[in-house]
């Protein structure tokens, strides 16, 4: 048992089911490692070039549009503009690569996709987020890697959550609730790798794999300074996955409004999705769309040992 989450296993047919929750927030999954016996993971299915990628090149400044000033924001290889299809304030979508299809992406890339996002959700006031669907069985409606960001008036659930849990823990402890999960973080088997952004597999994941770096400031405007080593982290976690054999993944940074003292911490959630497949199959069902109570394989503590034994290899 931690304080800042609770474990309770069940006894099955085939093996032990562990509730997960955290304390504060009340987000539940379950993880069920014997399920990963029944799950292949099969070689990635690529789709195929588009002849007619709105994204590519040599259409991207005549078909995509301009923020209100005219201009679009370009960071070497990323373009940013507002999205054609927006469903929320401040909607963004940056293009990260020239390549219509990337194996790999570099630090250089992922750095300047972010700085473009940053720039153009600081002219927003709200509560930013950065987010990411790569390949279409992660929910990517375009296979040209690209970044979507978004600027609402109100948080987003989880966002909403994470602030209250942050406020409530301060009431009962007089400590900073962000303070106590990367003290307990570093210390666990679940650690990956940090110190300025602490990346660990999270105690109570939303989704398979899921790994999060929390960074020591809480709004979109105090990370410039920290960019290139939330990248270089985000590249990490990505070869990681990429050596466990998937490559499809989901996204999302989140941030607090600007000029706020609620003592919240950005923080940067990955998940790993299953590869595109010809069957479409899909590794979302009714848990996670009808209960919200995500179904996991892998045990985070699982991730950590992964993890390490990846870098022993490598060294």
């Amino acid at each position: 048992m931690n304080d800042m989450f609770s474990v309770t296993g069940v006894e099955t047919l085939n093996g032990v089911v562990q509730f997960r929750e955290e304390t504060f927030t009340g987000f539940r999954c379950r993880i069920s490692p014997d399920r990963s016996k029944r799950h292949v993971i099969h070689p990635a299915v690529i789709p195929q070039e588009s002849d007619d990628c709105p994204f590519c090149p040599e259409r991207i400044f005549s078909v995509t549009p301009c923020f209100p000033d005219g201009k679009r924001i370009i960071h070497n290889e990323s373009v940013t503009f507002p999205n054609m299809f927006p469903f929320g304030r401040g909607h963004s979508v940056t293009v990260i690569t020239k390549a219509h299809q990337v194996e790999k992406f570099s630090r250089q890339q992922i750095a300047d996709a972010l700085s473009g996002q940053i720039e153009a959700l600081t002219k927003y006031d709200g509560y930013p987020s950065v987010n990411m669907n790569f390949l279409p069985s992660a929910g990517a409606s375009m296979n040209h890697p690209h970044m979507q960001g978004l600027c609402d008036a109100g948080p987003s659930r989880i966002v909403e959550r994470y602030l209250y849990a942050g406020k409530k823990f301060h009431q009962l402890t007089g400590k900073g609730y962000w303070d106590d999960v990367t003290g307990g973080d570093k210390v666990s088997g679940r650690y990956l790798f940090g110190d300025d952004i602490v990346w660990s597999a999270h105690a109570v994941p939303c989704g398979e794999r899921e790994v999060r770096g929390i960074l020591p400031i809480g709004t979109l405007e105090e990370t410039l300074p920290y960019i290139d080593t939330l990248a270089a982290g985000i590249i990490d976690v990505l070869e990681f996955y990429r050596k466990l054999g998937t490559t499809a993944f989901n996204m999302s940074i989140f941030f607090d409004k600007a000029g706020s003292k609620s003592g919240f911490h950005a923080f940067c959630s990955l998940i790993s999705r299953i590869n595109p497949n010809p069957l479409s199959m899909s590794d979302s069902a009714f848990m996670e769309r009808m209960h919200f109570e995500p179904v996991i394989m892998t045990l985070p503590e699982e991730m950590g040992r992964l993890y390490r034994n990846q870098k022993k290899e490598k060294d």
